[in-house]
């Protein structure tokens, strides 16, 4: 699978996930996010995809989704924390959909 962002093809997994994780940038996270059926990312899509990416930066992993509640929790408050926000804007979750939009690497297990 591939993606065509600014006249570059960048690779993609037959399940959509970026192969070359320094390839990613917010306009390949647009055209993913019209694979896993998200037309548009809102701020709120974008705060997810950051931390979640900051997250990874700082640890070498991608955050479980316990843990990242709790993340969004402490910068977000309350109301933007649980796993039903989440899956309002991603829907198939932190695991399957926001990471792979904000270029993370499949975890293990994850289809």
């Amino acid at each position: 699978m591939q993606a065509e962002v600014n006249g570059n093809i960048v690779q993609l997994s037959e399940a959509g996930w970026l192969e070359n994780l320094d390839e990613w940038s917010e306009d390949l996270a647009v055209e993913v996010a019209k694979n896993e059926r998200i037309e548009d990312l809102t701020e709120e899509h974008w705060d997810i995809i950051k931390t979640a990416r900051e997250y990874f930066q700082e640890n070498g992993t991608v955050c479980e989704p316990r843990q990242f509640s709790k993340i969004m929790k402490e910068r977000f408050g309350a109301d933007r924390s649980s796993q039903k926000y989440i899956y309002s804007l991603f829907p198939t979750g932190l695991i399957k959909c926001a990471n792979k939009i904000a270029g993370l690497p499949r975890p293990k297990g994850c289809s």
